[in-house]
């Protein structure tokens, strides 16, 4: 290479510089979030899709999900596990509960874990959101990525321990673990 090429070469450099200064910013200029698909247990027809969106230290929880009791409310939790393999979903755990305190409403003491309950509409669908104290893909002991999020049969009493009898699970998912990403590696769209 000889010296004319060579300062030609470095010409180019500011140019090119500058062009990439211009490019339009990426996606990723999104807030960290992650996804879990949620699915029937045996029998039941709840399903669905929420979002953990990180804000600073809470979390804002969107979710939509069909085939539920019309107009009733229904518990709505993350589980310590994120597993939902056995056919009732019990193999998701209990609440996660990383702090060790009770089961109760966002206003008092309550597992990290608990959540506003999801209220259906007159045809079974819940359209979700809340915002919940916590974490998502920051690796801290109250990161809810990678654990079992569960829809329950009945409403949350916020009283009950340690479950807010809110019987059965109808529908559980597990939450991603990747940014944008359900539990199964398929990239989710934030609404």
């Amino acid at each position: 290479m000889n010296l004319r090429s060579v300062s030609a070469s470095l010409s180019l450099v500011p140019v090119a510089l500058l062009a990439a200064c211009s490019l339009p910013s990426s996606p990723s200029s999104a807030p960290p979030y992650v996804v879990a698909t949620l699915q029937p247990t045996a029998g039941n027809q709840a399903s669905g899709t929420a979002w953990f969106v990180r804000q600073g230290s809470d979390v804002l929880v969107r979710a939509r999900v069909t085939g539920l009791k019309p107009n009733q409310e229904h518990g709505f939790h993350v589980h310590e596990k994120g597993d939902c393999s056995a056919p009732d979903a019990t193999s998701a755990g209990g609440h996660f509960n990383p702090d060790g305190k009770p089961h109760g409403p966002q206003a008092g003491p309550h597992h990290a874990g608990d959540m506003p309950s999801l209220k259906a509409d007159a045809a079974g669908v819940a359209d979700y959101s809340a915002t919940v104290h916590g974490s998502v893909l920051d690796g801290s002991a109250g990161d809810l990525a990678g654990k079992g999020l569960v829809v329950h049969a009945n409403p949350d009493d916020y009283t009950t321990q340690p479950t807010g009898n809110s019987g059965a699970r109808i529908a559980c998912g597990v939450i991603g673990k990747v940014a944008g990403q359900d539990a199964s590696g398929r990239a989710v769209p934030l609404p």
